[in-house]
């Protein structure tokens, strides 16, 4: 099937034939939906919101738009066409059959993968639960809710597979999905970047440039996959999360565009005197949520990472951009610490296909930077972002054990404790923010820290109604 079925749980895997599979989704989802009336958005459940929905997983003419109250948003459970004929592309078992089941020596890592994944999806709702109330616009509200439920569609489409194809442990992974916390003390989610707070619109248009940027990534490698139900389901969570990237990366593009207006204003070219963001300051935010961001694709050197790219359970991002699809001699230059000394050693390509991945991320961060130093060239001023270094603010792999600058030079502890307020938010910093966040709710009006939008979404102006009272 490609068209998604009007069933309780809107569907395109035909769930109506697995009675016992239905049975135990519709006893899940009255969870969901208690979770998402808890968690979700603050303020706003029975509010009429113009929302895109999926309708088929087709290319073209895939979702419709209508005004819908959330908790009736019709989540449920999409996958791509099967690709008859479809074999191994990497790994070991290159040019066998994919899998339609999970094989059972797979069991165990095929899981942690998709219960990690799908722990990012209402974790996000989560950490974004009261910014609706200091929405920017009404375009900006709509938006912001666009990304919410559809990271509740993307627990979904993990939910279902751990359902159908991990029995028990894969029904009690579900329920554990919807019972750990953003920040939570005792029940945390699973990685580290989405248990920071994101209580202002900097923050979260910081999460959508680079955290879903993450996302975004592995979900491509994930979309390699030779567990070929993974594969079909994470292709069409890309559709979706591309409009999350977008609301990031515009989204600061256009608090770079008032900044450079509000500096043109002011003698002392001071953005923060007409209300604004000034560009060191938004600087600071991109350094603490790209680095929050380089730690999700975990260490440098990852056994782990091997073994899913050998057996074909994730592959690289854009496998078929490789030439070389099973990596058995090549090797990758890793920086290592070894005597409190920055070293550069090879090791096996196997090996460093988390580092792989995270190259390729960086690559594509840095092209949308150029893109937001581009306004402010335009605007005359010398001042332009940086990206820092991969070795800057990291928890995990081998510069977690190091302080390092932004530039990623070494430092000692006193060192990073007298010039951290530099380099990362401030508390000052998240003061003077959250001074600025006060909605604007007003038809065609906006925050005087952002300017409105070029267009509006599906063909309708900025002043649409995107969220009716």
């Amino acid at each position: 099937m490609t068209q998604i079925s009007n069933e309780r749980i809107p569907n395109n895997v035909d769930l109506s034939s697995d009675k016992k599979l239905q049975r135990a989704l519709e006893k899940w989802q009255p969870n969901y939906l208690e979770w998402w009336r808890a968690m979700g958005p603050d303020g706003f459940q029975e509010k009429n919101i113009y929302l895109r929905t999926a309708v088929s997983v087709n290319s073209d003419g895939w979702a419709h738009f209508d005004y819908v109250a959330m908790p009736e948003y019709r989540w449920g459970i999409f996958l791509t066409p099967p690709i008859e004929g479809r074999t191994h592309h990497f790994g070991d078992h290159i040019d066998k059959p994919v899998w339609d089941n999970v094989p059972g020596e797979f069991r165990g890592i095929l899981r942690r993968l998709i219960v990690t994944q799908g722990d990012t999806e209402p974790a996000s709702v989560e950490q974004q639960h009261t910014l609706g109330k200091t929405a920017p616009s009404l375009y900006d509200l709509r938006n912001l809710f666009q990304v919410n439920v559809e990271e509740g569609r993307h627990l979904w489409a993990m939910v279902y597979l751990l359902h159908k194809y991990f029995g028990l442990d894969g029904r009690e992974e579900a329920e554990e999905l919807l019972m750990r916390r953003s920040g939570d003390v005792d029940r945390p989610r699973i990685l580290g970047a989405f248990n920071e707070p994101t209580e202002d619109w900097l923050s979260f248009f910081m999460f959508t440039m680079f955290t879903d940027r993450d996302g975004k990534y592995q979900l491509g490698a994930l979309a390699e996959s030779a567990f070929d139900p993974l594969a079909r389901t994470t292709k069409f969570m890309l559709t979706e999360e591309a409009h999350h990237m977008f609301v990031g990366e515009t989204g600061i593009r256009r608090i770079v565009d008032r900044t450079c207006e509000l500096m043109k204003k002011d003698p002392n070219e001071d953005a923060r005197t007409g209300g604004g963001i000034d560009l060191p300051l938004i600087q600071r935010y991109l350094n603490l949520w790209y680095s929050l961001s380089l730690d999700l694709f975990g260490s440098e050197i990852s056994s782990n990472s091997a073994d899913s790219f050998a057996n074909g359970l994730k592959g690289r991002y854009h496998e078929s951009n490789y030439d070389d699809h099973i990596c058995l001699n090549d090797y990758y230059e890793i920086e290592m610490i070894s005597d409190g000394k920055i070293l550069t050693e090879s090791v096996p390509l196997r090996n460093a296909m988390n580092e792989v991945l995270r190259k390729s991320y960086i690559d594509d961060c840095q092209r949308g930077l150029n893109r937001w130093n581009a306004k402010i060239e335009e605007a005359g001023f010398p001042f332009r972002f940086k990206l820092p270094s991969p070795r800057f603010n990291r928890q995990i792999g081998e510069f977690a054990q190091v302080q390092c600058d932004p530039s990623g030079t070494m430092i000692d502890q006193n060192s990073w404790d007298n010039n951290k307020t530099q380099w990362l938010p401030s508390q000052d910093d998240v003061d003077y923010v959250k001074s600025l966040m006060k909605p604007e709710y007003e038809l065609g009006k906006i925050a005087s820290w952002i300017n409105p939008p070029q267009r509006g979404i599906n063909g309708k102006s900025f002043d649409f109604e995107y969220v009716k009272p």
